[in-house]
């Protein structure tokens, strides 16, 4: 069995997480020759390219492969770090470039994923939090970027297992100037398609399946969406008079309260099922990584 050179993966994922060679050789402290030579000798070793050379560059299918095994070798180091630091503190052991990487959904990361970091972050574990869709986290899972994901997805990949978090509740919300102005009788069929919709990104589908839900319909294509990626940017457009928001319930619910915004389908929630993905290892700082977040999502999220 070949033995990989830890050096050259870590020169892989530096590769890939920073998308470039020079980007990459700043973030190693060495020279850009010296990240092309340990790539070559990696590409070498395997009998494969590994990496697309794109801007950004992309790992290939073999190098999507050793990416994984790169950030195994890492948590399988935090985990030394942590026991080591555990066993004997004055031995100064720190995690420190022992980074454990997840992705979670940016409604998430703007609702309760943050509580349920607290507690890992001011204890010095080095987090990366990557954002995507829910629908696309799986996604960086399955090609090895990230230890662990949340998503809308139930079905485990292989080498991980999966644990239910509850359901986000959302819900259509509009500022009460444009309520009154546009929807005096709130959402209904004749008028869903007459005003703009904020959407996190072109993959964004949830208001059109909230308005369907919502009214009965099938195959809904809203006309006209604006689109912001960041869910503190809607609720501040929404409340701007921009358009009508679906956001998390628990994000808005401040502002429901105080009048400050409007429900335009009283009575109606839009719940999403989230689900916790991750690598099936033996790991003490993925467990407790894993720990924070289904404790918090058992607090917040809606429970079947």
């Amino acid at each position: 069995m070949n033995s990989w050179d830890p050096a050259a993966l870590e020169c892989l994922a530096a590769i890939v997480e920073e998308g470039g060679f020079e980007r990459a050789a700043q973030k190693l402290h060495i020279t850009q020759s010296a990240v092309s030579q340990r790539l070559r000798a990696l590409e070498a070793q395997v009998g494969s390219v590994l990496v697309e050379r794109t801007r950004p560059v992309k790992p290939t299918s073999a190098g999507r492969l050793l990416l994984k095994h790169a950030k195994q070798l890492r948590l399988l180091r935090a985990d030394l770090a942590h026991d080591l630091q555990e066993l004997a503190p004055q031995t100064g052991q720190s995690l420190a470039g022992e980074i454990v990487s997840i992705a979670i959904n940016a409604d998430s990361i703007a609702t309760w994923a943050m509580t349920a970091l607290d507690d890992l972050a001011r204890s010095g574990l080095p987090l990366e939090v990557v954002v995507d869709d829910q629908d696309f986290t799986q996604e960086l899972l399955r090609s090895g970027q990230v230890m662990g994901c949340v998503t809308t997805l139930n079905q485990a990949l292989r080498g991980c297992t999966v644990q239910p978090l509850g359901a986000m509740r959302y819900v259509a919300v509009a500022s009460a100037e444009f309520a009154q102005d546009q929807l005096p009788q709130g959402l209904t069929r004749k008028n869903f398609n007459q005003f703009p919709y904020l959407s996190f990104n072109r993959k964004d589908d949830m208001q059109a399946e909230f308005v369907a839900r919502c009214l009965g319909l099938r195959g809904v294509s809203l006309q006209h969406q604006i689109l912001l990626p960041s869910c503190e940017a809607q609720v501040r457009a929404v409340q701007a008079g921009w358009g009508v928001g679906v956001l998390p319930e628990l994000l808005v619910q401040p502002a429901l309260q105080s009048g400050a915004l409007i429900d335009v389908a009283p009575g109606h929630a839009l719940a999403i099922d989230l689900f916790w993905h991750c690598w099936n290892l033996e790991s003490r700082v993925l467990s407790r990584v894993s720990l924070a977040l289904l404790e918090t999502a058992g607090q917040l999220l809606e429970q079947a």
